[in-house]
């Protein structure tokens, strides 16, 4: 599929994706919100894709929402933020949960801004490697707005709720190292996208199946009750030790990864 505001490359098992309006510094307007989640979706279907490198084009990540354009229709924002259940993710929303969805590993390589939608698109991730100068905020409420791209997600995870609070509430902009300090970033890194690649040969490097239940187990029990997780860790350590690639790997068979059956997860 042709795409026009984001870059989508594909590997024999590693998708990378950039957000490609440099001369809007990444801007998210309608259009990338539509083609998003439109990968998205194209990545679900791709069986053998091991983990998905996400970055922005030119100066930064993303300086956020396209204010402007997004909100010169006011049935365009309506649409965006249209949903048939309340406790489901809605258009504007998916651009950071959908990222939670993927079976696989997803690493944002962060450089430049990375402001408001940027952050939400951001906080969907599983790892955030950013540059020490990154620019960082959550800048809804420059706008009078409050953060509803679903970041919330990722960032309960991530920080305590003061640090939350004071972060949405203040809209302050801050670097990479203090980022890194405070939980919001995974690692800090001069080359951002060259330490995600390397993270993710990493992870390609193990079994298919322990990570995506591994993501999974995770992404579901980190505010589960304690019998839930546990429960969860023996079910999901069943299936793994029932498939394909975990025989693979332990008799250290030699293959290729087209003999790695799709995710079970």
């Amino acid at each position: 599929m042709n795409y026009t505001t984001v870059s989508l490359t594909l590997t024999t098992n590693i998708a990378y994706l950039e957000l490609a309006r440099p001369e809007k510094h990444n801007a998210i307007n309608a259009t990338m919100f539509a083609e998003i989640i439109s990968v998205i979706k194209e990545l679900k279907k791709i069986k053998t894709l091991r983990a998905v490198i996400i970055s922005g084009q030119g100066e930064g990540f993303s300086s956020g929402l396209d204010v402007k354009s997004v909100f010169q229709s006011p049935t365009l924002a309506l649409k965006l933020l249209a949903k048939v259940f309340p406790w489901q993710a809605n258009k504007a929303q998916k651009i950071s949960t959908g990222w939670r969805e993927l079976k696989v590993p997803v690493i944002m390589a962060i450089h430049g801004r990375c402001w408001g939608g940027g952050m939400q698109i951001a906080l969907g991730g599983d790892f955030r490697i950013a540059s020490p100068m990154a620019s960082l905020s959550i800048m809804e409420a420059k706008w009078g707005l409050i953060p509803d791209m679903g970041g919330t997600l990722g960032l309960r995870e991530l920080v305590s709720q003061d640090v939350a609070k004071e972060l949405a509430m203040t809209a302050k902009i801050i670097d990479g190292n203090e980022a890194h300090r405070i939980g919001l970033v995974t690692h800090l890194s001069d080359n951002p996208l060259d330490d995600a690649q390397a993270l993710a040969l990493r992870i390609v490097e193990q079994s298919p199946d322990s990570v995506a239940a591994t993501k999974k187990l995770y992404n579901k029990s980190w505010w589960s009750r304690a019998g839930m997780v546990l429960a969860r860790e023996s079910w999901y350590q069943i299936k793994v030790l029932m498939g394909k690639n975990y025989k693979i790997k332990t008799f250290n068979q030699t293959h290729d990864e087209s003999e790695k059956k799709p995710f079970k997860f």
